[in-house]
């Protein structure tokens, strides 16, 4: 599966949109990483517990959308986009979303 955030893949040609690819995770912060996130925002730095955290939810999102864009019969998902949403104190969404498209047979 091809994943691009651009319109178009170089030496491919798109032959049919096959619809809206998407992916989601909700993911909430826990007591044990809000500790020491705590005693960061103390000294300062960056806030690695979160940052993983991010990291993980980014890559669940993406993995959403391609499991989604499979089933269309998606051969690229172009145009892919992350959104983040906060749905309440401690907790927010990542989005991945994109253009399922089908390629041409290069032979």
């Amino acid at each position: 599966m091809i994943i691009s955030t651009t319109e178009k893949i170089p030496n491919q040609e798109i032959t049919e949109i096959l619809g809206v690819a998407r992916g989601s995770t909700v993911r909430a912060r826990n007591l044990g990483r809000d500790i020491f996130a705590g005693l960061k925002n103390i000294v300062g730095g960056e806030i690695s517990e979160y940052t993983q955290l991010q990291a993980e939810s980014r890559e669940q999102a993406l993995q959403r959308m391609i499991e989604d864009a499979k089933k269309l019969g998606a051969d690229a998902v172009v145009n892919v986009r992350l959104a983040t949403s906060m749905l309440m104190q401690g907790a927010a969404e990542i989005l991945a979303y994109g253009t399922a498209v089908k390629l041409s047979k290069n032979e």
